[in-house]
Protein backbone atom coordinates (compact mmCIF):
# COMPACT_ATOMS: atom_id res chain seq x y z
CA UNK A 1 0.00 0.00 0.00
CA UNK A 2 1.63 3.41 -1.32
CA UNK A 3 0.96 6.50 0.94
CA UNK A 4 1.29 9.88 -0.35
CA UNK A 5 2.45 12.65 1.83
CA UNK A 6 2.76 16.58 1.27
CA UNK A 7 6.05 18.65 1.74
CA UNK A 8 6.09 21.76 2.23
CA UNK A 9 8.33 23.95 0.27
CA UNK A 10 8.63 27.55 0.04
CA UNK A 11 5.96 30.06 0.07
CA UNK A 12 3.22 27.62 -1.38
CA UNK A 13 4.54 24.65 -2.79
CA UNK A 14 4.08 21.00 -2.09
CA UNK A 15 6.69 18.30 -2.96
CA UNK A 16 4.67 15.07 -3.39
CA UNK A 17 6.17 11.80 -0.99
CA UNK A 18 5.14 8.39 -2.38
CA UNK A 19 5.77 6.31 0.84
CA UNK A 20 6.24 2.28 0.48
CA UNK A 21 6.19 1.71 4.29
CA UNK A 22 6.12 -2.09 3.50
CA UNK A 23 9.62 -2.06 1.90
CA UNK A 24 10.47 1.34 3.39
CA UNK A 25 11.04 3.23 -0.02
CA UNK A 26 9.96 6.24 -1.01
CA UNK A 27 10.35 8.56 -4.42
CA UNK A 28 9.01 12.52 -4.64
CA UNK A 29 7.42 14.68 -7.34
CA UNK A 30 8.75 17.82 -8.02
CA UNK A 31 11.38 18.85 -4.79
CA UNK A 32 12.39 22.28 -5.95
CA UNK A 33 13.99 22.07 -2.51
CA UNK A 34 16.10 19.80 -1.01
CA UNK A 35 16.04 20.44 2.94
CA UNK A 36 12.19 19.26 3.80
CA UNK A 37 13.41 16.23 1.79
CA UNK A 38 16.84 15.26 3.21
CA UNK A 39 15.15 16.26 6.23
CA UNK A 40 12.55 13.70 5.92
CA UNK A 41 15.37 11.39 5.17
CA UNK A 42 17.11 12.10 8.02
CA UNK A 43 14.41 11.85 10.33
CA UNK A 44 13.62 8.30 8.74
CA UNK A 45 16.47 6.09 9.06
CA UNK A 46 16.25 3.17 7.07
CA UNK A 47 14.20 4.74 3.93
CA UNK A 48 15.67 4.44 0.66
CA UNK A 49 14.75 7.25 -1.88
CA UNK A 50 14.40 5.86 -5.64
CA UNK A 51 13.18 8.08 -7.60
CA UNK A 52 12.49 11.58 -8.48
CA UNK A 53 9.47 12.48 -10.79
CA UNK A 54 9.65 15.80 -12.61
CA UNK A 55 6.98 17.58 -14.13
CA UNK A 56 8.25 20.19 -15.82
CA UNK A 57 11.86 22.93 -15.67
CA UNK A 58 10.82 25.66 -13.67
CA UNK A 59 13.20 25.99 -10.68
CA UNK A 60 10.67 25.72 -7.93
CA UNK A 61 10.79 22.03 -8.87
CA UNK A 62 13.79 20.77 -9.88
CA UNK A 63 15.97 23.26 -7.57
CA UNK A 64 16.39 20.14 -5.26
CA UNK A 65 17.07 17.46 -7.80
CA UNK A 66 20.67 17.58 -7.94
CA UNK A 67 21.43 18.01 -4.01
CA UNK A 68 18.59 15.19 -3.53
CA UNK A 69 20.09 12.42 -6.20
CA UNK A 70 23.83 12.93 -4.84
CA UNK A 71 22.61 12.35 -1.30
CA UNK A 72 20.41 8.89 -2.47
CA UNK A 73 21.16 8.06 -5.58
CA UNK A 74 17.86 8.33 -6.47
CA UNK A 75 17.10 7.95 -10.54
CA UNK A 76 15.24 11.34 -11.93
CA UNK A 77 12.30 10.82 -14.15
CA UNK A 78 11.56 14.42 -16.42
CA UNK A 79 10.15 15.49 -19.39
CA UNK A 80 12.03 14.96 -22.97
CA UNK A 81 11.74 18.19 -24.65
CA UNK A 82 13.13 20.34 -21.26
CA UNK A 83 16.09 20.92 -19.32
CA UNK A 84 16.36 18.92 -16.40
CA UNK A 85 19.13 18.76 -13.98
CA UNK A 86 20.35 15.01 -13.19
CA UNK A 87 17.52 13.25 -15.71
CA UNK A 88 18.47 9.49 -15.88
CA UNK A 89 15.02 9.17 -17.70
CA UNK A 90 13.34 11.33 -20.10
CA UNK A 91 9.72 11.11 -20.62
CA UNK A 92 6.61 12.13 -23.30
CA UNK A 93 3.27 11.60 -24.23
CA UNK A 94 2.56 7.63 -24.12
CA UNK A 95 5.94 6.24 -22.11
CA UNK A 96 4.95 3.98 -19.40
CA UNK A 97 7.44 4.29 -16.16
CA UNK A 98 7.36 2.06 -12.66
CA UNK A 99 7.67 3.55 -9.51
CA UNK A 100 7.65 1.46 -6.15
CA UNK A 101 5.91 -0.90 -8.11
CA UNK A 102 3.14 1.39 -9.06
CA UNK A 103 2.42 1.86 -12.79
CA UNK A 104 2.38 5.42 -13.99
CA UNK A 105 1.40 6.85 -17.70
CA UNK A 106 2.56 10.04 -18.91
CA UNK A 107 0.88 12.51 -20.25
CA UNK A 108 2.04 15.67 -22.42
CA UNK A 109 0.38 19.00 -21.04
CA UNK A 110 2.10 21.99 -22.54
CA UNK A 111 0.86 25.23 -22.17
CA UNK A 112 2.88 26.63 -18.63
CA UNK A 113 5.42 25.19 -20.19
CA UNK A 114 6.17 23.94 -23.52
CA UNK A 115 7.35 20.11 -22.31
CA UNK A 116 5.47 20.01 -19.46
CA UNK A 117 4.44 16.26 -18.51
CA UNK A 118 1.75 14.66 -15.73
CA UNK A 119 1.91 11.62 -14.64
CA UNK A 120 -1.00 9.09 -14.20
CA UNK A 121 -1.46 5.81 -12.20
CA UNK A 122 -5.06 4.57 -12.97
CA UNK A 123 -5.98 2.62 -9.65
CA UNK A 124 -9.25 1.03 -10.64
CA UNK A 125 -10.91 2.67 -7.38
CA UNK A 126 -8.58 5.91 -6.62
CA UNK A 127 -6.71 7.07 -10.04
CA UNK A 128 -3.68 9.43 -8.97
CA UNK A 129 -2.67 12.45 -11.41
CA UNK A 130 0.19 14.22 -10.19
CA UNK A 131 -0.35 17.70 -12.45
CA UNK A 132 2.42 19.73 -11.66
CA UNK A 133 1.21 23.41 -12.69
CA UNK A 134 -0.98 22.33 -15.21
CA UNK A 135 -4.11 21.38 -13.44
CA UNK A 136 -4.74 23.09 -10.60
CA UNK A 137 -7.22 22.51 -7.33
CA UNK A 138 -10.40 25.44 -8.96
CA UNK A 139 -7.63 26.57 -11.42
CA UNK A 140 -4.54 26.39 -13.60
CA UNK A 141 -1.58 27.17 -14.09
CA UNK A 142 -0.15 30.71 -16.30
CA UNK A 143 1.34 30.32 -19.68
CA UNK A 144 4.58 31.54 -19.60
CA UNK A 145 5.92 29.20 -22.37
CA UNK A 146 2.44 27.37 -24.21
CA UNK A 147 -0.81 28.97 -25.86
CA UNK A 148 -4.12 28.95 -24.94
CA UNK A 149 -4.85 26.43 -27.58
CA UNK A 150 -2.59 24.04 -25.56
CA UNK A 151 -3.10 24.38 -22.52
CA UNK A 152 -7.12 23.88 -23.19
CA UNK A 153 -6.17 21.29 -24.86
CA UNK A 154 -4.15 19.87 -21.85
CA UNK A 155 -6.94 20.13 -19.59
CA UNK A 156 -9.32 19.03 -21.59
CA UNK A 157 -7.55 15.96 -21.68
CA UNK A 158 -6.98 15.43 -17.97
CA UNK A 159 -10.35 16.67 -17.45
CA UNK A 160 -11.82 13.08 -19.82
CA UNK A 161 -10.14 11.13 -17.02
CA UNK A 162 -12.25 9.19 -14.48
CA UNK A 163 -13.74 11.21 -12.31
CA UNK A 164 -12.51 9.43 -9.18
CA UNK A 165 -9.15 10.67 -10.26
CA UNK A 166 -6.92 12.51 -6.95
CA UNK A 167 -5.48 15.55 -8.23
CA UNK A 168 -2.27 16.48 -6.77
CA UNK A 169 -0.68 19.49 -7.73
CA UNK A 170 2.47 21.41 -6.72
CA UNK A 171 0.64 24.92 -5.16
CA UNK A 172 -1.31 25.81 -2.21
CA UNK A 173 -3.50 28.29 -4.67
CA UNK A 174 -7.00 26.64 -3.52
CA UNK A 175 -8.48 29.77 -1.90
CA UNK A 176 -7.46 32.24 -4.06
CA UNK A 177 -8.39 30.26 -7.10
CA UNK A 178 -11.99 29.82 -5.70
CA UNK A 179 -12.12 33.43 -5.16
CA UNK A 180 -12.04 33.93 -8.88
CA UNK A 181 -14.25 30.94 -9.59
CA UNK A 182 -17.09 32.93 -7.75
CA UNK A 183 -16.29 35.98 -9.82
CA UNK A 184 -17.05 33.95 -12.81
CA UNK A 185 -20.00 31.53 -11.45
CA UNK A 186 -21.43 33.71 -8.40
CA UNK A 187 -24.19 31.41 -8.51
CA UNK A 188 -22.72 28.24 -8.37
CA UNK A 189 -23.38 26.70 -5.02
CA UNK A 190 -20.76 24.03 -4.96
CA UNK A 191 -18.06 27.45 -5.26
CA UNK A 192 -19.86 28.67 -2.68
CA UNK A 193 -19.71 25.92 -0.74
CA UNK A 194 -16.10 24.91 -1.60
CA UNK A 195 -15.14 28.81 -0.87
CA UNK A 196 -16.25 28.58 2.86
CA UNK A 197 -14.27 24.77 2.94
CA UNK A 198 -11.61 25.92 2.62
CA UNK A 199 -11.40 28.80 3.80
CA UNK A 200 -12.18 27.72 7.06
CA UNK A 201 -9.27 24.61 6.60
CA UNK A 202 -6.40 27.50 5.59
CA UNK A 203 -7.33 29.36 8.38
CA UNK A 204 -5.91 26.42 10.76
CA UNK A 205 -3.16 26.32 8.25
CA UNK A 206 -4.30 23.20 6.59
CA UNK A 207 -3.29 21.33 2.87
CA UNK A 208 -6.22 21.75 0.74
CA UNK A 209 -5.21 18.75 -1.53
CA UNK A 210 -5.57 16.52 -2.97
CA UNK A 211 -8.88 17.74 -4.68
CA UNK A 212 -10.50 15.43 -7.21
CA UNK A 213 -11.85 15.36 -11.13
CA UNK A 214 -15.33 14.96 -9.93
CA UNK A 215 -14.98 18.26 -7.29
CA UNK A 216 -13.04 20.42 -10.21
CA UNK A 217 -15.45 19.39 -13.11
CA UNK A 218 -18.18 21.14 -10.52
CA UNK A 219 -16.46 24.54 -9.28
CA UNK A 220 -13.10 24.73 -11.64
CA UNK A 221 -14.03 27.47 -14.07
CA UNK A 222 -10.87 26.86 -16.44
CA UNK A 223 -12.44 22.85 -16.66
CA UNK A 224 -16.09 24.60 -17.45
CA UNK A 225 -15.73 26.50 -20.43
CA UNK A 226 -18.89 24.82 -22.28
CA UNK A 227 -21.07 26.07 -19.62
CA UNK A 228 -23.44 28.92 -20.56
CA UNK A 229 -23.03 31.07 -17.73
CA UNK A 230 -19.15 30.84 -17.84
CA UNK A 231 -19.11 31.77 -21.80
CA UNK A 232 -21.12 34.50 -20.89
CA UNK A 233 -19.32 35.53 -18.10
CA UNK A 234 -15.59 35.80 -20.39
CA UNK A 235 -17.83 37.43 -23.69
CA UNK A 236 -18.74 40.35 -20.90
CA UNK A 237 -14.86 40.54 -19.31
CA UNK A 238 -13.74 40.11 -23.10
CA UNK A 239 -16.05 42.98 -24.42
CA UNK A 240 -17.15 40.31 -27.19
CA UNK A 241 -18.51 37.32 -27.73
CA UNK A 242 -16.29 33.76 -27.49
CA UNK A 243 -16.92 31.71 -30.51
CA UNK A 244 -15.83 28.26 -29.05
CA UNK A 245 -14.59 27.40 -25.91
CA UNK A 246 -10.67 27.96 -26.84
CA UNK A 247 -11.80 31.35 -26.87
CA UNK A 248 -13.66 31.51 -23.58
CA UNK A 249 -10.34 29.66 -21.88
CA UNK A 250 -8.02 32.16 -23.15
CA UNK A 251 -10.73 35.17 -22.27
CA UNK A 252 -10.83 33.32 -18.48
CA UNK A 253 -7.04 32.94 -18.14
CA UNK A 254 -6.68 36.48 -19.53
CA UNK A 255 -9.35 37.72 -17.00
CA UNK A 256 -7.27 35.53 -13.86
CA UNK A 257 -4.08 37.08 -14.67
CA UNK A 258 -5.04 40.39 -13.90
CA UNK A 259 -7.96 39.35 -11.14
Amino acid sequence: MIQVQALRAFNDNYIWLLLDTAQRQCAVVDPGDATPVLAWLQAKPGWALTDILITHHHQDHVGGVLAIKAHTGARVHGPATEAIPGRDQALGAGDRLSVLGLAFEVFDVPGHTRGHIAFYHGAANEPWLFSGDTLFAAGCGRLFEGTPAQMHASLSRLAALPSATLVYCAHEYTLSNLRFATAVEPGNAAIAERLEQVRQLREQDGCSLPSNLALELETNPFLRTAETSVKQKADEWRGEACTNTTEVFAALRAWKDKF
